[in-house]
């Protein structure tokens, strides 16, 4: 705790040393301190970058959203019926939603602490609506030709666990949506990530350059952090999947190499293709069960999956990660124009949006949720197909103004707090629908309003 202390006491001392009346001087000096980390050089945000070491004091530890405890079962298919109903209203006004900038300021601040007038809505019985939306897949995925618009439209809203695999596959253009090539099209893909694993993993290091040797090193480094609070990715085998998976992505992608924040994204990917194999609780996996030509299968799939994500925003991970710095910037404008006060607060503190929001940006939000509601969160994500980037944005804003009321009596160094260790560990898929509900819809009312996010500081 006393580290992070410093550390704290650092970022303050440096934000306060630069000049108030200068603010891009200050964003290019939060910028410059960010990038160090691309080189492994601490800067004085890093206490925004790292997993959750100490608690916060209790009285930050209050959620604004309901006081809904996670289910036992976080693979139930049972999403709260005012949700879908939200999230269908929302939809169906999609083309014709009409908002001024003024009714938008109005509403900005509720988020999910404004949730409970939602749930006074008249629902229909959930289980009823599970198998109207269960059928609609069924319909969809058995199809010789899927039509990949209706199939995101239907994963928007959430995927049934047991069709999430091949959903995903689909999504990303991994596999084919005639039905007639997939299986060929599968076992080529893999075959392939075999032959690169043989050719650039399986080998000595006299044959990798100095570069390759480092690299290689910063994986296995970061793979047992991976997601330390799940006790599946402690398992050795595990890792090691995660570290073949990640090194021949960083091989085939020189542009970027790798950088820390992509094995985050890679354990969705993993946590879903294991699931068609393995049974129960995930905190009860274990991958010495499968064989080894099941795992190199779900390994390529991971691997492929993984480089069609990635291949939509390749300037998040390259040098200084241009990119998210884009990203960043919108979400300060969007958030500065749907909540004012507590954008205003932010800025009389002296806290630069990169300081918090980049690890938001470069690892998807994976370190800050409760991990059983990722997978959730990414049916939506790979649903908006090439718009994910812009949509991140909307859904960030969402998230950050969820604290808006508790972020605006914190001080600087309170914020900074606050911000890393995020109270969402009781939610459950409610409060995270309604976020990305709002994401939907604010998303809705700006995207016919080409200059929203293009006026100067």
């Amino acid at each position: 705790m006393e580290n992070t202390s410093k550390a704290i006491d650092n970022v303050q001392n440096k934000e306060t040393s630069v000049s108030p009346s200068s603010a891009d001087s200050r964003f290019h000096h939060t910028l410059r301190n960010v990038q160090g980390l691309l080189k492994g050089k601490s800067f004085p945000g890093k206490v925004l970058i790292t997993q959750i070491s100490d608690p916060l004091d209790p009285y930050l530890l209050h959620s604004p959203s309901t006081d809904t405890k996670s289910s036992d079962n976080h693979d139930d298919y049972d999403t709260p019926p005012h949700v879908d109903l939200l999230a269908e209203e929302i939809h169906q006004n999609r083309s014709n939603t009409v908002g001024t900038s003024s009714h938008v300021m109005k509403s900005s601040t509720v988020g999910v602490e404004s949730s409970s007038k939602v749930t006074d809505r008249p629902t229909i019985g959930t289980r009823a609506t599970d198998s109207a939306r269960l059928t609609k897949f069924e319909k969809q995925l058995c199809a010789p030709t899927i039509i990949l618009e209706k199939l995101r439209e239907l994963a928007w809203n959430g995927v049934p666990p047991h069709w999430r695999p091949t959903v995903w596959r689909l999504l990303l253009g991994y596999a084919p949506c005639n039905s007639d090539r997939r299986e060929r099209v599968l076992r080529r893909k893999r075959d392939e990530y075999l032959d690169c694993v043989a050719n650039y993993y399986d080998i000595p290091d006299t044959e990798r350059t100095d570069e390759e040797i480092n690299m290689l090193r910063q994986i296995a480094v970061d793979c047992p952090r991976t997601v330390p609070e799940v006790s599946f990715f402690q398992q050795v085998k595990v890792q090691k999947s995660l570290e073949r998976i990640l090194y021949i992505w960083a091989i085939r992608h020189p542009a970027s190499g790798y950088v820390q924040g992509i094995n985050d994204l890679a354990t969705p990917f993993l946590v879903v293709f294991l699931s068609e194999h393995l049974e129960g609780n995930i905190d009860s996996w274990k991958m010495d069960v499968l064989p080894p030509d099941k795992i190199s299968d779900i390994e390529a799939d991971c691997y492929w999956c993984l480089s069609k994500l990635l291949d939509g925003m390749q300037d998040h991970y390259t040098f200084a990660q241009p990119g998210i710095q884009r990203l960043v910037f919108k979400l300060r404008e969007l958030a500065r124009r749907i909540d004012e006060p507590l954008s205003r607060h932010i800025e009389e503190q002296s806290l630069e949006f990169l300081q918090f929001a980049f690890r938001w940006f470069n690892c998807l939000l994976i370190r800050e949720i409760p991990f059983h509601l990722v997978t959730r969160l990414w049916d939506t994500y790979l649903a908006e197909g090439d718009g994910l980037p812009e949509f991140l944005v909307y859904m960030f804003a969402s998230f950050l103004l969820t604290w808006s009321n508790s972020l605006q009596k914190l001080e600087f160094q309170e914020m900074v707090m606050f911000l890393q260790h995020l109270p969402t560990f009781n939610w459950s898929d409610t409060e995270l629908e309604m976020v990305l509900s709002q994401a939907y819809m604010w998303q809705s009312m700006f995207k016919n309003s080409p200059s929203h996010l293009s006026s100067s500081s």
